[in-house]
């Protein structure tokens, strides 16, 4: 969640929370910091003419294949609206769009708007951004769910503003709960804990809860758990990981672990293959995304299941959330009102709402979730959306924090979670 064309978004939009997007993240600041020392100024090509045209260059990743043929019709339409504006579409691939930046960057050409990850508000650490504020209208900066804002800030401040926006939620297998006695979905750790193990005594091979703890995925699933405890992953700058939240948390999925409640060996396990476990029937309840709920319907059309909300400590909702991101860099003061109104039309609601449909994410906006309630499918994912807590992923010790969880997080099967949650910290502080 490699890129490049991304055979399905799950796959997308997991890499994005895992290796990619806090590569790029670090890939970002060092470019950022490379312009501040001797190309700052950067800036695209065109620019506002003396006839009061204007030019902007538009740079954003390709999802999948309906990506550039919606960006080139949404550019036509706006063009066909504001006859003053050029908007130059570039799209690049996700392996090749941050080297595109970098060259960019180090050849004073930057976009003008350019869609990224957690990567994009990154660029703000040496003023090469326009505030979040600053880049869309305040009808349209009020429409976006507060939590997607806050997920990117760069001490306290929104630099980007949200295109996609994905959580977690927690799919699950009706026909193996009907055959446990289970009747409705757990809320608590502790009913989930109860209704997995039924389910693992089932037999034939089933499972009750899928948890990934291998390397692909590690820090989605332990923060999954953690965030549902209280834990935080940073505090004033600082990742906070071995704390008595996260301890908790860690614990309790320990006694998942040794009371058979999920598969065997999950430190070995990784996301993507058990998914695909899940959507032979053979796992009772996991955590997913929504492009999941596209897969299921492609290669199992018959399986019965239903999403729920992620189970937490209390039952109080929380869930791991992710998004990418729209960022504006100040070139040139005369483009500012030129790109703000280029992104309100993409965040009406049927533009922005078609944007997510094709690429099989949740609306970042209230308008577009409400538009979106009329899928079934989505109805929990859209619920979430409030209480969605993020990765501190614009926090350059992330990336090694988040590989440290990758590392390490699975030993809990054999070492105690406190160990476990010391070595994690102790790499992170070493990253800082």
């Amino acid at each position: 969640m490699g890129r490049g064309r991304r055979p399905s978004q799950a796959e997308r939009t997991g890499q994005a929370e895992t290796e990619d997007i806090l590569r790029r993240v670090t890939l970002a600041v060092v470019v950022a910091t490379t312009a501040a020392l001797g190309l700052a100024g950067c800036g695209s090509d065109s620019g506002s003419g003396d006839d009061g045209n204007v030019s902007l260059d538009l740079l954003v990743p390709i999802y999948g294949d309906k990506t550039k043929p919606y960006w080139e019709q949404l550019v036509k339409d706006f063009e066909a609206k504001n006859s003053n504006i050029d908007v130059k579409l570039e799209t690049q691939s996700w392996d090749n769009i941050y080297d595109v930046m970098t060259t960019k960057i180090q050849n004073n050409k930057a976009p003008d708007i350019l869609e990224l990850d957690a990567a994009g508000p990154a660029y703000a650490t040496d003023d090469l951004l326009y505030k979040a504020d600053e880049i869309v209208s305040k009808k349209t900066y009020a429409d976006i769910e507060p939590a997607f804002i806050d997920s990117a800030k760069i001490k306290g401040q929104a630099y980007g503003v949200p295109t996609v926006a994905s959580t977690r939620a927690l799919f699950y297998n009706k026909a193996l709960f009907t055959q446990a006695g289970i009747t409705s979905p757990p809320k608590t750790w502790d009913e989930l804990l109860e209704d997995a193990k039924k389910i693992s005594a089932l037999g034939n091979g089933t499972y009750g809860y899928g948890m990934p703890l291998g390397n692909e995925e590690a820090q989605a699933e332990t923060s999954i758990w953690a965030y549902g405890s209280g834990a935080s992953w940073e505090k004033g700058g600082k990742m906070t990981i071995d704390t008595p939240q996260a301890t908790e948390a860690l614990t309790f999925m320990k006694k998942m672990i040794s009371e058979g409640a999920t598969q065997p060996n999950p430190g070995a396990t990784n996301r993507t293959p058990l998914l695909d476990v899940f959507i032979q029937g053979k796992i009772g309840m996991i955590e997913g995304l929504p492009p999941i709920v596209g897969q299921i319907k492609e290669k199992a059309p018959d399986l019965d299941w239903a999403i729920a909300p992620s189970p937490t400590k209390d039952g109080k909702p929380v869930t791991l959330g992710v998004a990418d991101y729209f960022v504006g860099f100040n070139n040139d003061a005369d483009k500012q009102a030129s790109i703000a109104k280029f992104l309100d039309f993409f965040y009406e609601q049927n533009n922005y709402v078609k944007f997510n449909d094709n690429e099989g994410f949740i609306p970042a906006t209230k308008s577009g979730a409400s538009a979106a309630q009329a899928k079934p499918e989505l109805k929990t994912f859209l619920e979430s959306l409030p209480s969605a807590k993020f990765y501190p992923a614009t926090n350059p010790a992330w990336a090694q924090t988040s590989g440290a969880f990758k590392d390490l997080v699975g030993q809990i099967e054999t070492k105690s979670p406190d160990e476990v949650l010391k070595e994690i910290q102790a790499k992170a502080d070493a990253s800082g």
